[in-house]
């Protein structure tokens, strides 16, 4: 029963203000936007959301309404800050299990796209001592391609004497589905988002502004005609702000590595995206411009970049290297027993190869104990080949980073920098081998600013610009404590 004496109900919100914003969400990379199950009839194993009226692809308001909080949790707060600030709330209302928490200010709808040409990609778990496939991991996901376009609508209410917080707020979250500093959107939604899908981007926000408390207004918003604004452009300059909010509280380290291709390469697809009629090929996506391009996936560049730090903590710290890692890149499902699962700090982004097309080749197995060609053995591939020009560019960020896990990545990239730690399949045959080119190191702690290194080579020689600073982190590796290490030293 209502409690008639409770201030909340003899005092509503006096809303004055309906602003409607919309922008189209284009996806710079492949998403997948699931709902955990697949039709028993299906062979996917992870099966695409569809719009069960009109079967096209649908993006839940709950799912933009997830990743708008954390996003901008994250930017108040810092990353994984388990505290919601008070203006988070305010605008988003209180979180699940928060019985004194107000609605959420901001409205959000379901998102639907056009079907397109739906892409297929493989997952599996490789075995860590063998690097092989692990046997029954092998699964397959339907995803949607870059250039898949949807609709965001927002609806913001506004009560009295709040319009130029709310507004505020609201640009900094949206701020996420526009291009940063790194010329692209923060936010990414959907499946596997710190692996390289499931971002998106918006160019240009739509907003129109309906005063409740004029009659033009009020005509305007019931019957979706004349609102009293109306604006377009960047979310600040769409709702009418003096400048763009600028608060930010994450900490995080930024690796943008360039590499040229120093051999053939090749990360498997079954699904001959090109039609060579190859056995094997290399994995080929769809680009913004229809095109389809060969790509190295987040997935791989995460489990390459995983095992060999795993290795190089192992060697350095026998006893606590699988600990550093797992706190890193996430424990997984063999996890030691005094460990929680976690998810990964280590983001990374699909990458695309440029200037290189792939060539079939027939191979054949050898039957070792004759020496001959073993019956029934021969097939063809189709790995990616490059000239001079051909080059790949490896994409990172590690979350809320420590020195000592600094240095660790500082030593994979060497690693994959002199061509000593290769990318892919079939690495016993010469294939994956990289050959470092430029690299820029971002640095940026909480609430400080932002300090850029650069690493170049030159004329064939190794140009680093600040050496002594990078060392630095590597020596770290081998000092730190164990409460650095697991977590528990502020």
């Amino acid at each position: 029963m209502i409690d008639q004496n409770n201030p909340v109900w003899r005092n509503p919100r006096q809303i004055i203000e309906r602003i409607t914003i919309k922008g189209d969400l284009v996806l710079q990379t492949a998403a997948h936007f699931g709902g955990g199950d697949s039709p028993p009839w299906s062979r996917i194993d992870m099966a695409l959301l569809r719009d069960p009226l009109e079967g096209r692809a649908l993006l839940p308001g709950a799912s933009i309404a997830g990743a708008l909080r954390n996003y901008l949790r994250e930017r108040l707060g810092g990353y994984d800050s388990p505290v919601e600030a008070e203006p988070l709330t305010r605008l988003l209302g209180g979180s699940k299990g928060d019985d004194d928490g107000a609605q959420s200010l901001l409205l959000i709808d379901d998102a639907l796209a056009e079907m397109p040409q739906i892409e297929l990609r493989d997952g599996v778990k490789i075995e860590a001592a063998s690097r092989t496939a692990d046997k029954g991991q092998l699964f397959n996901m339907e995803l949607l391609p870059a250039g898949t376009r949807f609709e965001l609508v927002f609806e913001l209410l506004v009560p009295a004497g709040q319009r130029d917080e709310l507004a505020r707020l609201l640009a900094l979250a949206l701020q996420g589905f526009e291009a940063g500093p790194s010329t692209h959107a923060e936010i990414t939604l959907g499946a596997r988002k710190r692996r390289g899908l499931g971002r998106g981007l918006v160019k240009k926000w739509r907003v129109e502004c309906y005063k409740l408390t004029e009659k033009q207004g009020l005509i305007g918003w019931l019957d979706e005609s004349e609102p009293s604004a109306r604006s377009e452009g960047p979310i600040a300059t769409a709702l009418g702000l003096a400048a763009a909010p600028t608060e930010d509280a994450r900490s995080f380290f930024e690796l943008k590595a360039k590499f040229a291709l120093d051999s053939s390469l090749l990360i498997r697809s079954h699904y001959d995206e090109l039609g060579l009629g190859a056995d094997f090929a290399h994995l080929h996506v769809t680009g913004t411009d229809g095109q389809l391009k060969p790509i190295v996936p987040g997935t791989s560049w995460a489990g390459v970049v995983r095992h060999r730090a795993l290795r190089i903590a192992k060697t350095l710290r026998p006893s606590e290297g699988e600990t550093l890692v797992n706190r890193m890149f996430g424990a997984a499902e063999d996890k030691p027993k005094n460990q929680a699962l976690t998810a990964s700090r280590v983001v990374v982004d699909d990458s695309t190869i440029e200037a290189a097309r792939p060539w079939v080749q027939t191979r054949i197995q050898i039957d070792r104990f004759t020496g001959g060609a073993y019956p029934g053995a021969l097939f063809e591939e189709a790995p990616i080949f490059g000239d001079k020009t051909a080059y790949v560019t490896l994409h990172l960020t590690l979350r809320n980073p420590a020195d000592h896990e600094v240095g660790l990545l500082l030593l994979v990239l060497k690693d994959l920098w002199s061509g000593d730690l290769p990318v892919g399949g079939e690495s016993s045959v010469g294939r994956g081998r990289l050959a470092g080119q430029e690299a820029t190191l971002t640095f940026k702690g909480n609430g400080a600013g932002v300090v850029k290194q650069t690493i170049k080579l030159v004329n064939d020689k190794l140009v680093v610009e600040k050496p002594a600073a990078l060392q630095e982190y590597v020596d770290k590796l081998h000092t730190a404590a164990w409460e650095e290490i697991n977590g528990t030293q502020n």
